[in-house]
């Protein structure tokens, strides 16, 4: 009997819908076999930065969506750190949405491509037998040749193809995922900030966070702020909370001052993208906040809709030759840029957050080179807005840290400087 779907994915976030339009239009004949399916119903609240870098915008064209909601752009971007405070252009803009109505109008475009979207119908009970997936959703059993896990950093896919934390598992299985908290707020008259301007602020790093403190602009007058913090240091949701708040006053801005739903706090985990841990499983792959985001900044929206694409052509190419092992993907994934932009950011996100890790002591060694190396400043932020890919630049990035390692006394006196005056800055 043949299966109801030839390809089931779980989750209709960016990364899910990439995946089924991908494959819809690599084979036309695709539209009715395949199914996307999501416990929400869409517009639904989902916590994110909400920035579309320029990867974002180039993966969006490449699959033919448009960007049809309300955004703001942003050319400019600001490191601080304490009374540090850094500014570079971007060579294009950042532009900043609201994930609830870029995520709804990405659904509404699969469906008219003639994608099937089944909303309030989450994927439970997977497993593979008899050479297909057997799965409920919706109230119903169903079966599909190929399982896509688009389901977010608790994917159900995820688990069943990785196994429960096995004692072999991989270390980044065995450890906390990176923590992220967002809310969006009504923009202060009197904040510290601009709005064309995203901010990163890593004032907070003395104090424990691993990572950084954001505000970014949207649209209507409101601002998108949060924290993302890395697993190398424990701290609690109510330790995170607290130096949100602490933080963001610094620029006048309070968690308190917005009443409705946008203005609560949400906090969600994620993991960071491990380039040897496993993607895929006869009938299964993942993609997305599944696969894993960039371990440094946070990205999810453009990693998952680069990884769908590399994602349909393994599927159509398993459906082809009726060979389901899905072998060459996790290969795939590595060698195509999002695969070595991640790899690139895992590794300088080891250096950055990492505790006594590589050479030196991770933060206080690491962040004067971003704070003070131009070259270096300029070189990420062609790397946000996707003016350049990093990881065809490593000459150019290993002339930076060899530069940061030769002017490492005078930055650290420089950094050292900067945190003494922390704490006269944050009780003004």
């Amino acid at each position: 009997m043949a299966p109801d779907l030839e390809v089931a994915i779980a989750g209709a976030g960016p990364a899910g819908v990439a995946t089924a339009v991908a494959l819809v239009r690599r084979d036309p004949s695709l539209r009715g076999r395949v199914a996307v399916f999501d416990r929400a119903r869409f517009p639904r609240q989902k916590p994110c930065g909400g920035g579309l870098t320029g990867h974002a915008e180039e993966a969006m064209a490449a699959l033919g969506l448009a960007l049809t909601v309300p955004h703001l752009p942003a050319p400019r971007a600001r490191v601080t750190f304490g009374a540090v405070d850094r500014a570079v252009t971007l060579a294009r803009p950042v532009r900043v949405i609201r994930r609830e109505e870029l995520d709804a109008s990405l659904v509404a475009q699969a469906r008219d491509l003639g994608v099937d979207v089944r909303e309030g119908a989450p994927v439970e009970g997977a497993r593979v037998d008899d050479g297909r997936v057997h799965f409920g959703a919706g109230g119903r059993s169903l079966t599909a040749r190929l399982l896509v896990g688009a389901d977010g950093a608790g994917s159900a896919v995820r688990k069943l193809l990785r196994g429960e934390r096995r004692a072999d598992a991989p270390d980044a299985e065995r450890t906390r995922p990176i923590r992220l908290f967002r809310a969006e707020l009504r923009a202060p008259r009197r904040a510290a900030i601009s709005d064309d301007t995203m901010l990163y602020d890593f004032t907070a790093m003395p104090e424990g966070l691993r990572g950084y403190v954001w505000i970014f602009p949207v649209p209507g007058g409101r601002i998108n702020v949060g924290l993302m913090h890395a697993p190398t240091r424990a701290l609690s949701g109510a330790e995170l909370t607290a130096m949100l708040a602490r933080h963001l006053r610094r620029f006048g801005v309070s968690l308190e001052d917005d009443a409705d739903d946008r203005g609560a706090l949400r906090g969600w985990p994620a993991w960071g993208y491990e380039p040897g841990a496993p993607v895929s499983a006869p009938h299964l792959l993942v993609v997305g906040d599944a696969a894993g985001i960039d371990a440094l900044t946070g990205e999810g929206i453009a990693v998952g809709m680069e990884q769908a694409v590399i994602a349909a052509a393994a599927i159509t190419d398993a459906l082809a030759r009726g060979d389901f092992r899905l072998r060459g993907y996790r290969r795939a994934l590595r060698r195509a840029t999002v695969g070595r932009e991640l790899a690139i950011d895992r590794w300088l996100a080891r250096l950055l957050y990492g505790e006594g890790e590589l050479i030196g002591d991770g933060w206080r060694r690491w962040l004067p080179l971003v704070l003070w190396d131009e070259r270096m400043l300029e070189l990420y932020a062609a790397r946000v807005c996707g003016s350049l890919v990093l990881a065809d630049r490593k000459r150019s990035l290993v002339a930076a840290l060899l530069r940061h390692l030769a002017a490492g006394g005078g930055r650290a006196r420089q950094l050292l400087a900067a945190e003494g005056e922390l704490p006269k800055l944050l009780a003004a």
